[in-house]
């Protein structure tokens, strides 16, 4: 018996039930991006990776394979070890490197020695990173859940996620509500790299089933990372289903959803779009705020963000727009009313 090597689209379809899958790169390779559902099983530290690739560069493939092997050999029962504990009962893994190479090999041809079922991914991560850039490219049914700041936009897209409906939650997959605010309460963000990877594996959840997806109305950066090219100008050319709701219920639902932070963290919030805002605006801003005025605060901040979504609304070319009104922010009741429409 001996290692099975497979090509991306069939390591995509046979990892589709959550089997486990290994990554053997180092630890700084997997912090900075990995496949979503693989653990972490790094066959050298990031110092040990550093001297087996300066070997390969500088001396030759068969002087790092020796200096790779000292690094190895000491670590091998415990690799197993490490493998048998994530594996509980299930003796199939897959184990990928960045390339496909020696890394993934020296595992494959341990695991498959003590007794699993080895699958290997031809080209590794790199041949991963390349499948899931063409995830993007793909065109998609998709309508788009818009709003102005306030109208509870994420919440009926984790409503339509309950519901089965096909919905992805690129805030959610950001850590990051989108706004100077938007980082308040949030996980640390992840690397542009690992937004893609975790976006197109919800995108490959979905896509087998041909229906529409919705996804909430979004700049294309969120926080620090950005929605994939391909992907953002199908949302600029998808329809909007528009949540309508009064100012001052919006005001009230944000008070209520960012009042609790602490003064100075919306304090720094603010001072972010300062210039933005305008001198005489952020002025006043930051002195409600010292006052612990909070709604005054919003009052002023909500008007900005209306007067900027107003704005970009006008820029947008082809506009097709479904408009749903609420007098009251009842989030069930706008969430069954949308629901409604689409099913």
């Amino acid at each position: 018996m001996a290692a099975t090597i497979i090509s991306i689209n069939e390591w995509i379809h046979k990892t589709q039930n959550s089997p486990l899958i290994l990554d053997v790169r180092s630890d700084a390779e997997y912090l900075h991006a990995h496949i979503p559902s693989a653990k972490s099983f790094p066959i050298f530290n990031d110092e040990e990776r550093k001297i087996v690739g300066t070997t390969y560069k500088q001396i030759s493939r068969e002087a790092a394979i020796k200096i790779g092997l000292d690094f190895f050999g000491v670590k091998m029962k415990t690799l197993v070890e490490a493998a048998e504990t994530l594996a509980g009962s299930y003796k199939t893994v897959f184990v990928h490197c960045w390339r496909g190479g020696m890394r993934s090999a020296a595992v494959a041809w341990l695991l498959d020695l003590y007794g699993f079922k080895v699958y290997v991914l031809k080209g590794g991560y790199k041949a991963y990173r390349a499948y899931v850039l063409s995830i993007f490219q793909q065109q998609f049914s998709i309508k788009i859940i818009g709003g102005k700041t306030g109208s509870g936009k994420t919440l009926l897209i984790k409503d339509l996620q309950n519901r089965k409906i096909n919905a992805v939650d690129l805030e959610g997959l950001a850590h990051h509500k989108g706004s100077s605010f938007g980082g308040l309460g949030e996980l640390a963000q992840p690397t542009q790299e690992q937004f893609e990877n975790n976006l197109a594996d919800e995108l490959l959840k979905i896509i087998s089933e041909n229906g529409t997806i919705y996804l909430e109305d979004e700049s294309q950066r969120i926080g620090h990372v950005n929605i994939p090219n391909p992907l953002w100008a199908q949302m600029r050319q998808a329809m909007v289903c528009f949540i309508d709701i009064p100012f001052e219920e919006r005001l009230n639902w944000i008070v209520q959803q960012y009042g609790e932070f602490e003064i100075e963290k919306l304090k720094a919030a603010t001072t972010r779009i300062q210039k933005r805002l305008g001198g005489l605006i952020y002025k006043q801003i930051i002195e409600q705020l010292d006052n612990n005025s909070i709604k005054a605060a919003f009052r002023l901040l909500l008007e900005y963000y209306d007067r900027e979504y107003d704005r970009a609304y006008q820029r947008r070319e082809n506009l097709k727009l479904t408009k749903f009104s609420f007098e009251k922010m009842n989030i069930e009741q706008i969430n069954n009313a949308i629901c409604a429409s689409i099913l």
